[in-house]
């Protein structure tokens, strides 16, 4: 056993010692072993006055950290945080992929596969993209066609992105990262069931089916909910042409759906005011183990708001639409904690494009925490009580 173990950190080591360098693309370590220090590192090379160092991204709450390194410190680096504080390593290497996993116990597994490099990313342009101000590397590749961002307007045909839908573009990318930082949580031993409330057009819908199931090999069913007809028609049209059997769209209400049992994923992007309350309530009575909810038009706490003690702030219009806005989403993130899950809020897209730029990402706790439950819910009434507002999730939950 002892052998065995020793065995894979050899395999780990020498992993490392060939792929931190300048054929690396991206290395991430996910799934922390303590919930309330960094979720995510992202590690990747970039030239720094003709030297190759090593970028180390780290994620942590709303927060990112950045520091260089060069190749031998990284290493150390890598090895100390998947020993301390992550269960999970995922390599792309110019030669190789590879994914690393960690037991409780601390056991480690090595899985790595080899691939051919192409000649495009050995030449000139690779080092190009190491500069600090490098084109950002998207998980949709930019130059690879993909049929729905065709016809939803993203792509040309010939796999450009259209400049006027690049923000879209990003945006479909920046909703994937979050995805990704989630994956640890779904299981590839099953279907993995996803409701999309509020789906509209359903740019994000296809992304997520397209990843999970095209990119990422989970058996996953989806199903988007959208009051339009006209919407669903077409999407479920778009559905049928691609192939993707699993991805169904439905005209219903999100308070009235109960078309399902169990649910992993509830997703709810840009429902607005309460509907969004709907479906975080939704989500918390399926037990969804990820919701993913960027909440629109917050009406409902800025009618109720009220305090004697901020009145000097309330008075102003559109700082009292700020702040209960703010406020809204607040309260939404301690309701999920008191339900037993682990809530960030967190930026989805630039404050530039839209003030609407919140996502609330809540994570099922494995093991219940009485303690930490009752403040979250403690925290709910004292604020609720101080600003005098009855939010709908609060009733609901």
């Amino acid at each position: 056993m002892f052998e065995r173990v020793q065995d894979m950190e050899e395999q780990f080591r020498e992993l490392l010692t060939e792929t931190v360098n300048d054929g690396l693309y991206q290395m991430i370590l996910s799934n922390p072993r303590e919930k309330d220090k960094a979720f995510k590192i992202k590690i990747r090379p970039v030239m720094v006055k003709d030297s190759i160092l090593f970028q180390e991204t780290v994620y942590k709450g709303t927060q990112v950290f950045h520091s260089n390194m060069d190749a031998n410190n990284m290493i150390e680096r890598i090895e100390y945080l998947l020993s301390n504080d992550f269960k999970q390593c995922e390599v792309e290497h110019r030669e190789c992929k590879a994914t690393v996993l960690v037991s409780r116990k601390g056991k480690m597994t090595v899985n790595r596969k080899r691939i051919q490099s192409t000649a495009m990313e050995q030449d000139g342009d690779r080092r190009v993209q190491m500069t600090h101000n490098r084109v950002k590397r998207y998980i949709l590749d930019e130059k690879k066609a993909v049929p729905f961002l065709i016809d939803l307007g993203v792509q040309t045909k010939e796999g450009r992105i259209v400049h006027a839908r690049y923000d879209k573009f990003k945006q479909i990318n920046r909703f994937l990262e979050f995805i990704e930082d989630i994956l640890p949580t779904l299981s590839k031993e099953k279907t993995v069931h996803i409701i999309d409330f509020g789906c509209g057009k359903s740019y994000l819908t296809f992304a997520m089916y397209y990843y999970l199931h095209d990119l990422r090999g989970y058996d996953v069913e989806i199903t988007g909910l959208d009051l339009k007809e006209d919407v669903i028609a077409h999407c479920n049209s778009l559905s049928e042409k691609y192939g993707y059997h699993k991805l169904h769209f439905i005209k219903g209400d999100i308070a009235e759906y109960d078309g399902q049992e169990t649910v992993d994923m509830v997703v709810t992007l840009h429902a607005c005011d309460t509907a969004t309350d709907y479906a975080l309530s939704k989500a918390v009575g399926w037990g969804a183990k990820v919701i993913l909810s960027v909440p629109c038009c917050q009406h409902e706490v800025n009618k109720q708001i009220h305090n004697e003690e901020l009145s000097s702030l309330l008075q102003y219009g559109i700082i009292k639409e700020r702040i209960s806005a703010l406020v809204t989403d607040a309260v939404r993130a301690n309701i999920l904690e008191a339900a037993g899950y682990e809530t960030n809020i967190l930026e989805f897209i630039d404050m530039e494009h839209t003030p609407k730029n919140l996502l609330i990402r809540a994570v099922k706790r494995v093991k219940g925490d009485e303690q930490r439950q009752q403040k979250a819910r403690q925290k709910v009434d004292d604020v609720t009580k101080f600003l005098h507002i009855d939010p709908t999730l609060k009733r609901l939950v």
